[in-house]
């Protein structure tokens, strides 16, 4: 009985060139990966080399000099603090206000819906400055002028927007089924919207509470202008004191850039599968 054999496949040239495209595509990666973490290298770097001038930083650093850490912490340690309070007081009261007007917006047939979030989306090309000019009138009037209140109500007015449109997406997917469930089953429409919407929309509530915290934490033009006094400093004005013509410690701030920077890394580490849940979910039907 005759063997019939099978000739080997030859690989096309697509099979050939595949290999060199996935090596190409490895290094174009890598170096923009490099670029784009070099500023941080070299914010590392000059931290670690408290002693050495701006202009005469080794590329590489001799020795782990952490006295640059050690004067940061000293001086900017209650600034950190503020920041750190401020920021979550930002996030408690844009969720607050998001979390209800995109339910309302998402589920309830309210006319000029649109129009509505359209605006909210306007809101977000005002430049900051405009908005803190005005808020600092009204905050004169109100007494909330040097408040830990007045800066987390300002820095949350930044993640409202961003919150409301990202949650109305999200809740617009909710099936209607599992309100109207609910609802037959005696919850009223605020016990719904915690029971029920809240638990669903987890994702893009950690999503819009990490952003609001972002946007609190970086602030600069709400803590510059609502504060005349140092009661109520953040780490974004500790660290503009330290610029000025003749800076000699640029390891203390750069050592202070990079202590602010950890909260933010450790948050957007801890939270990117819910940010990328919460960014995506709402615009799967």
């Amino acid at each position: 009985m005759a063997t019939i054999t099978h000739a080997p496949a030859v690989p096309s040239q697509a099979d050939r060139n595949r290999p060199k495209r996935r090596w190409g595509s490895m290094i174009a990666g890598l170096v923009i990966l490099c670029v784009m973490l070099f500023p941080l290298y070299w914010m590392i770097n000059t931290a670690l080399q408290p002693e050495s001038g701006l202009l005469e930083v080794d590329a590489i650093p001799h020795g782990l000099d952490l006295s640059g850490f050690s004067s940061a912490i000293g001086e900017q340690g209650t600034n950190l603090l503020t920041s750190l309070a401020v920021a979550l007081g930002a996030v408690v009261i844009c969720l607050a206000i998001s979390a209800p007007a995109a339910y309302a917006l998402a589920q309830f047939k309210l006319p000029g819906t649109k129009m509505i979030v359209f605006g909210t989306l306007i809101t977000q090309m005002v430049p900051g400055i405009v908005i803190a000019n005005a808020l600092y009138s009204a905050y004169v009037d109100l007494g909330l002028v040097n408040s830990y209140f007045g800066l987390m109500l300002a820095d949350s007015s930044l993640g409202i927007p961003f919150a409301i449109v990202l949650m109305r997406s999200f809740m617009v997917a909710i099936p209607r089924e599992v309100i109207e469930a609910a609802e037959v089953d005696g919850a009223g429409r605020f016990r719904t919207f915690v029971q029920v919407v809240l638990p669903m929309s987890r994702n893009s509530l950690i999503t819009a509470g990490l952003f609001s915290f972002l946007y609190a934490w970086s602030d600069f033009m709400f803590a510059l202008t609502l504060n005349t006094t140092d009661d109520v400093k953040p780490i974004t004005l500790g660290i503009y004191q330290y610029i000025g013509a003749h800076v000699g410690d640029w390891g203390s701030v750069m050592a202070a850039a990079v202590l602010s920077a950890i909260p933010a890394a450790i948050l957007l580490v801890l939270a990117q599968k819910y940010i990328a849940a919460g960014i995506s979910g709402g615009s799967v039907k």
